[in-house]
């Protein structure tokens, strides 16, 4: 294959994972065109997946379908164990999708008022898919173990990260620089083994 810039699409109107993306990718010789850039931003998607997984790929397969390119599309979520996993895979629908999410996260932490340390534990999930044109469609997930902390801290990320306190580090993963959250987060490491399948497809 020739060495060119590739373009890949993603299904995603959200700035903050449009940024962790080019981040995490950013080395590579990829454009990552958002749904935005895309004038896509108004197409409706309805999730009704239930799995982060089977959600990724209907918002993969729906925009590739429409514009007959490689999309890639995350599903990607707070699972509480307290909470048996909510808000899981309504997390950006949570309490309303125009929710601020300082008010879901004071929320989760007034529903685990009381709670020892143990019994705080919580994961990131992040499903990555990728669609191609002919139909078929890959994909990974990714994870990072944690807890819930008891006050948000932190300006570094977005969602709920001011709340995911990761005990080997310290602090929550909105007070890891983005380079140091980006090599742990579950994102990161969905994005990282997505590009090495992309590789095994002789795409990139």
């Amino acid at each position: 294959m020739e060495e060119q810039t590739k373009k890949i699409i993603v299904a995603t109107g959200n700035e903050g994972k449009m940024k962790e993306i080019r981040q995490i990718l950013g080395d590579e010789n990829i454009i990552f065109s958002s749904l935005r850039d895309e004038n896509l931003q108004d197409v409706e998607i309805i999730e009704d997946g239930k799995t982060f997984e089977e959600n990724a790929i209907i918002k993969a397969r729906k925009i590739s379908d429409i514009t007959g390119q490689m999309v890639l599309a995350d599903d990607s979520g707070l699972e509480v164990d307290y909470l048996d996993k909510a808000p899981g895979i309504y997390s950006a629908r949570y309490m309303g999708e125009d929710t601020p999410y300082s008010v879901k996260n004071k929320h989760i932490i007034e529903l685990l008022d009381g709670v020892e340390e143990e019994k705080r534990s919580a994961r990131f999930v992040c499903a990555m898919a990728c669609a191609f044109p002919d139909g078929h469609t890959i994909t990974t997930v990714g994870t990072i173990e944690g807890r819930i902390g008891y006050e948000e801290k932190g300006t570094n990320g977005f969602g709920y990260d001011p709340i995911f306190y990761v005990p080997e580090f310290g602090c929550t993963t909105s007070e890891l620089l983005p380079e140091e959250k980006n090599k742990v987060s579950h994102r990161g490491k969905a994005l990282v083994a997505m590009y090495e399948e992309l590789k095994k497809e002789k795409v990139l």
